[in-house]
């Protein structure tokens, strides 16, 4: 299913030159309620409070050893790797992402569709959703680079035409999750303010952006400010687990120096009344597997 593309409104300006600035979230961080899915009042007020939930076991113990088996499977086929899906760290050569894989790979499209997750974000978003991108992130012991402070939303916004960041995602931990291999790290209630960045996205910034985010990355003294009002949460938690989180969201993660790995499988649910539009700060959209315009709806 594809939506009609029509011209909207910029709420969120982004890369635009001049000084960054913070805007306050103009849209409701939820927007269903507890008599629309699992999660009770206390876990939505929760979450609409620090822009993120926990999932202390979220998958079985076969789904979870099937889900590795997989990882490992497409981490070492050398079609994956030199897929244009497939994302590699620049000096190891080692598998950093692969993108798509909802729609590749028949284990992980079941889980993406499955209602434990979409029920969940359908009741946070209050509407069908459907998956705007989804991956595999590998982290692997001692070579596992870092994820830089950042807002998924200022990117979706600028560089795929999200309108707003009505969209939330979903990262299934497939290692545990220790503090010390490059667990997530949230600022709590940092959702709730935009940070529009100043430098302009360059032409296929995609393909920079995903070995190292340049364009869209706050500048130190916000983010300075930023940590100081809000703190950071580093997210540990044993694999089988899940962590959802609003999609303005600021956070990262540490490179992993430790001989533990640490990998997750990211899928993004937006709102099927949220689709894009064109790119407000960019050139031209990104690739489909990036930036999906098939809004059919998640768990049909």
């Amino acid at each position: 299913m594809t939506a009609t593309v029509h011209e909207v409104t910029d709420l969120y300006p982004t890369r635009q030159g001049g000084e960054p600035r913070v805007i306050p979230r103009q849209d409701p961080v939820v927007q269903g309620t507890a008599e629309q899915g699992p999660m009770d009042a206390e876990t939505l007020c929760g979450f609409d409070e620090k822009g993120y939930l926990t999932i202390d076991q979220l998958i079985t113990a076969d789904e979870l050893q099937l889900f590795r088996d997989e990882l490992k499977r497409l981490a070492e086929d050398p079609e994956v790797k030199a897929d244009e899906r497939t994302v590699v760290e620049a000096k190891s050569n080692e598998v950093r992402s692969i993108f798509d894989i909802h729609k590749t790979n028949e284990v992980f499209r079941k889980i993406a569709n499955d209602p434990r997750i979409v029920d969940r974000a359908r009741q946070i978003l209050g509407s069908d959703v459907y998956i705007h991108q989804s991956r595999i992130n590998y982290k692997p012991g001692f070579v596992g680079k870092d994820f830089t402070w950042h807002s998924d939303f200022e990117t979706w916004h600028a560089e795929d035409g999200m309108p707003t960041p009505r969209a939330v995602s979903i990262s299934i931990s497939l290692t545990d999750n220790y503090s010390f291999n490059g667990p997530l790290m949230i600022m709590p209630g940092s959702h709730k303010h935009y940070i529009s960045a100043v430098d302009k996205t360059p032409e296929n910034n995609h393909k920079q952006s995903l070995v190292m985010q340049g364009a869209g990355v706050p500048d130190p003294e916000t983010l300075t400010e930023f940590a100081d009002k809000f703190g950071i949460d580093v997210l540990e938690g044993p694999a089988g687990g899940a962590i959802m989180f609003d999609s303005n969201c600021m956070h990262a993660s540490n490179g992993n120096v430790t001989p533990y790995p640490r990998s997750n499988v990211f899928i993004v649910y937006n709102s099927v009344e949220n689709t894009p539009v064109e790119p407000f700060a960019a050139p031209q959209p990104r690739p489909e597997f990036l930036s999906s315009r098939d809004f059919t709806p998640a768990g049909s």
